[in-house]
Parts: structure tokens; C-alpha cells; sequence
């Protein structure tokens, strides 16, 4: 059975996890012209930010990037190499975040994404998030936990 570890990263996963992010993105890359690059940047948000890796059987296959207000946790990025699609990545990446707001005494956490990720959101949605504002292309999502919330 594979077994999937979540935990912090450190400055020398930046690689990996820029290739892991690109990965993932990729397949929205050539149907959504305005997609960001979202893998710029991966070092210093490991060193300024709350950055975690998961890996499969000792494989990088997903990340996140976590940054903390004084009232919400913000979900900047989460992504999951394509291979690893459909293997519970996500969603235990996302019960991560929820349980790092919760640690830091957060009890809202939030995300933006793009209006042509059905997919994404469909998956927050299912995981109890809301969409709260649609702007253009933007989709912002919210969640708000409580101590009986199971991740």
C-alpha cells in the first residue's frame, strides 16, 4: 500500500517542488492563457512562509504554500503532480491546511482560483468550502473551521 508523508519543506526541496507544481499546472497551461506561473518564487516562500511537501512512497507528488494573516490562513497554492492524480493527495494536503489554521488558532482559511478549474473548485466544494466572490476569472473560496471540523 503506498504510503503518503506530509511534512514541512526545506530550502533543498525547492527544486523538486517547482518541478512537481509545473507538472501540475501544465495540463491548464494551454487552455487558460492567464494562468500564473506558480512555481516562481518557491525558495523564498520556504524560507518566509509555510511550505509543505507530500510525498508518495519517498516521491515528491504535491506541495502547498501556507501564509498566515492575523485573522485567516490563506491556501496560496496546493498542487499535486499528475501522476499522483486522484490518489488522495489533495484532499490530505487540504487537511493539512486546515489543521495548521487550527494549530495556530485560526478558524477561517481561505484560496483563490481560476473560474476554468471546475475541477478544483468542485473538489473544495466537496471538502466544505464556499465560494464567496467570483471576479473575472477569480474564484474566491472560504472555509471556516471549528473544533468538531474533520480534515
Amino acid at each position: 500500500m503506498p504510503e503518503l508523508t506530509i511534512r514541512e519543506a526545506a530550502l533543498d526541496d525547492a527544486p523538486l517542488l517547482k518541478r512537481c507544481f509545473d507538472s501540475a499546472y501544465s495540463v491548464y497551461k494551454n487552455n487558460i492563457p492567464d494562468m500564473p506561473d506558480v512555481s516562481t518564487g518557491l525558495a523564498s516562500a520556504i524560507e518566509g512562509k509555510s511550505v509543505w511537501v507530500a510525498e508518495l512512497n519517498g516521491a515528491v507528488v504535491g506541495g502547498m504554500v501556507l501564509e498566515a494573516t492575523d485573522s485567516y490562513l490563506i491556501l496560496e497554492n496546493v498542487a499535486v503532480h499528475p501522476n499522483a492524480s486522484g490518489s488522495g493527495v489533495g484532499k490530505a494536503l487540504i487537511g493539512k491546511a486546515e489543521s495548521e489554521c487550527m494549530r495556530i488558532g485560526l478558524r477561517e482559511i481561505r484560496l483563490s482560483t481560476h473560474n476554468d478549474m471546475a475541477g478544483n473548485i468542485g473538489l473544495y466544494e466537496h471538502l466544505g468550502w464556499h465560494v464567496v466572490q467570483v471576479e473575472g476569472n477569480k474564484v474566491r473560496m472560504t472555509k471556516h473551521l471549528n473544533i468538531s471540523t474533520n480534515s
